[in-house]
């Protein structure tokens, strides 16, 4: 069986093998992750939010491909300098159109980055007052990430009680 390699442009290829803002955050305001279970790519989104909730500095942790690394790598630095409501603005289509495109079985990982971005500005406001653009329900872009670890989750008790 041969594979073909997926067609990744400059920058994705230099922020694989070079990625900005990558490790832990130990004295970050917030945190979460999104994951995929099925192809096994995990993102962790760490936020350090300083005063009018302008993201001060972000960093990630990264389990997954090199679309998957490019993408948390470029939205760490895109969110840098931004009110929180302006980095809940990002888009896994504006996020993919900043990497110079990605090959579309790869537009997961762009959907996983902004998930995990919105989950840790809501975690942000969990005991804070909700703003009022920050929307009640679910993004597609939240309920895509939450669909992709609930199906692998799905799938792994059903393979695991036909192994037990």
């Amino acid at each position: 069986m041969s594979r073909v390699p997926l067609p990744y442009g400059p920058k994705i290829l230099e922020l694989f093998r070079n990625p900005k803002n990558a490790g832990p955050m130990e004295d970050a305001t917030v945190s979460a992750t999104a994951g995929s279970p099925i192809c096994g790519d995990v993102i962790a989104i760490y936020l350090k939010i300083g005063e009018g909730d302008v993201v001060e500095r972000a960093s990630f942790e990264s389990y997954g491909c090199a679309a998957n690394i490019a993408t948390a790598s470029l939205l760490t630095e895109m969110v840098r300098g931004r009110t929180l409501k302006e980095a809940w603005g990002i888009s896994w289509r504006e996020l993919t159109e900043e990497l110079g495109g990605l090959p579309s079985i790869k537009f997961h990982c762009g959907t996983l980055a902004v998930g995990a971005l919105r989950r840790a500005i809501r975690a942000y406001y969990e005991e804070r007052p909700h703003p009022d653009w920050l929307p009640e329900e679910a993004t597609l872009e939240e309920r895509q990430a939450l669909e992709a670890e609930e199906l692998g989750e799905r799938l792994s008790r059903r393979i695991g009680g036909e192994k037990g």
